[in-house]
């Protein structure tokens, strides 16, 4: 992982516990050659650590934040709320019986002008908040757009290959 002064990418999440599953985004962005900034702030246990780190994330180089959490997963919207970067959430999975929609309905439900890009829930959504990331980038990244097109290419092949043994 790399400061928030050289990455264009951070990835945040509730607690410590969420890595497991957000590591899965984190090696999604080391596939495109994008080591992400990574912490641990909670909407909720340190609401102020997560004003500060919203507040001067455009000025410390971040273009884009991915913001995984579980149960009222606040985080995702509390960082959209004090910030004009894109902001990608991923709903997890706390443990309590709601298969993550709980996390879902929250990050979801954003009230107009404060947008948060919202994935799938668990592995499959912090892999996808990657590559949502990577499209984000692209746009002013002719590198990451060669990429990006070689990805989508190795996944219309395997898709075809796939095919083919049906």
């Amino acid at each position: 992982m790399v400061s928030e002064k050289t990455a264009p990418v951070a990835v945040v999440m509730g607690s410590e516990s969420d890595m497991k599953v957000m590591q899965n985004c984190i090696d999604a962005l080391s596939d495109f050659g994008i080591e992400p900034a990574v912490r641990i702030i909670s909407a909720h246990r340190t609401p102020q650590a997560a004003a500060e780190f919203a507040d001067s994330a455009a000025e410390s180089g971040i273009k884009v934040i991915i913001a995984g959490a579980g149960m009222a997963a606040h985080l995702a919207g509390t960082l959209a709320g004090r910030t004009t970067l894109p902001v990608i959430g991923v709903p997890l999975d706390s443990g309590a019986g709601l298969g993550a929609m709980d996390a879902l309905l929250s990050t979801v439900q954003m009230p107009p002008g404060v947008p948060v890009a919202t994935v799938a829930t668990g592995k499959a959504g912090a892999k996808n908040a990657a590559i949502l990331a990577v499209q984000i980038l692209a746009l002013a990244d002719d590198n990451l757009r060669d990429k990006l097109g070689q990805f989508k290419e190795a996944l219309r092949k395997n898709a075809v290959e796939k095919d083919r043994r049906l």
